[in-house]
């Protein structure tokens, strides 16, 4: 056969790369909403890999984008502070000001070392759910690493946060194992390690119950911030965000994510861009749900979860 002679395989069975097929179920949302959107901010300060704090290596793309081999790197690690020192306050104020509720998504090490992370998120009504233990991606971590990596990061979150973790997001690429052991580890309502979607859906889960995937998006994500990924000014920011959600609120039935991470969002220059996004959504009034990623993951749940 001519394929025979062609390099590489085919991409597996299990790979879904078809999705809702143009066709994609009707999610209800409540009050009549055209729209869920999903606020989530990353929590990653002290989490970072640091030599300073005991790890193998420094971040590898630090904010300077200059690499410290071999010694701490204070530039990098100062960087990062500044998401829990200064702008995790800021962040939760303009939250507060618009009465969005958003999902902290946490490094379970961050919070070690600074309670607040996911103390003061929750004592506000907003859901702390879990960001893996360092923020480090998990492919090719081994599984008694990773089993173990999830217990702690569970443990921590509920200790600080008052109640476990129901989601996770891994940063970057999962492992091959990674939601089978969500799975066994049996508390888990979602993860978010898929970027395919506008929407969520169930995959099989533990003791019978489904479990839900929501998706996540790397394109609404003050981590474009970074040199060269696109965002200068708060109104980049505001301006790709607000034009993604006009366009599905013109489709209507879709899900939105947005991407936020304390040192980056929260520096003095970049805070309007939320601002500014969170005017516009205001002025949808009851055609968008601005909900926490567990509510929407309840609700999707709750609408397809008997079959």
């Amino acid at each position: 056969m001519a394929e025979a002679r062609l390099p590489g395989g085919m991409p597996p069975a299990s790979r879904d790369l078809a999705g809702y097929r143009g066709r994609p179920p009707d999610p209800q949302w409540p009050g009549g909403a055209r729209v869920a959107l999903s606020l989530v901010v990353n929590v990653e300060e002290g989490a970072e890999l640091a030599i300073g704090s005991g790890d193998e290596r420094n971040e590898s793309g630090p904010e300077t984008g200059q690499l410290v081999q071999g010694a701490p790197d204070f530039c990098m690690e100062t960087h990062f502070a500044y998401g829990s020192r200064v702008a995790l306050w800021r962040v939760l104020d303009v939250l507060d000001a618009y009465g969005a509720k958003a999902t902290f998504s946490s490094c379970a090490r961050a919070v070690a070392v600074t309670p607040a992370l996911a103390a003061e998120p929750a004592a506000r009504g907003h859901e702390v759910s879990a960001h893996g233990w360092r923020w480090e991606m998990h492919a090719g971590m081994d599984e008694a690493t990773e089993r173990a990596v999830i217990a702690q990061t569970v443990a921590t979150l509920a200790e600080h946060a008052g109640t476990r973790p129901v989601g996770w997001h891994t940063k970057s690429a999962p492992s091959v194992n990674t939601r089978r052991l969500l799975l066994e580890e049996g508390g888990f309502l979602y993860d978010s390690d898929v970027y395919d979607d506008d929407l969520p859906r169930l995959v099989p889960g533990a003791a019978g119950r489904p479990h839900v995937i929501l998706p996540y998006a790397f394109d609404t994500n003050d981590m474009r911030f970074r040199p060269g990924q696109g965002f200068v000014f708060a109104e980049d920011f505001s301006r790709y965000c607000i034009a993604a959600f006009d366009r599905l609120m013109q489709e209507g039935g879709r899900m939105m994510s947005v991407g936020l991470h304390l040192r980056t969002i929260g520096r003095p220059g970049r805070i309007a861009g939320l601002e500014q996004l969170l005017e516009h959504v205001a002025k949808a009034g009851d055609a968008v749900w601005v909900a926490r990623r567990a509510d929407i993951a309840r609700h999707w749940m709750a609408r397809f979860g008997q079959g």
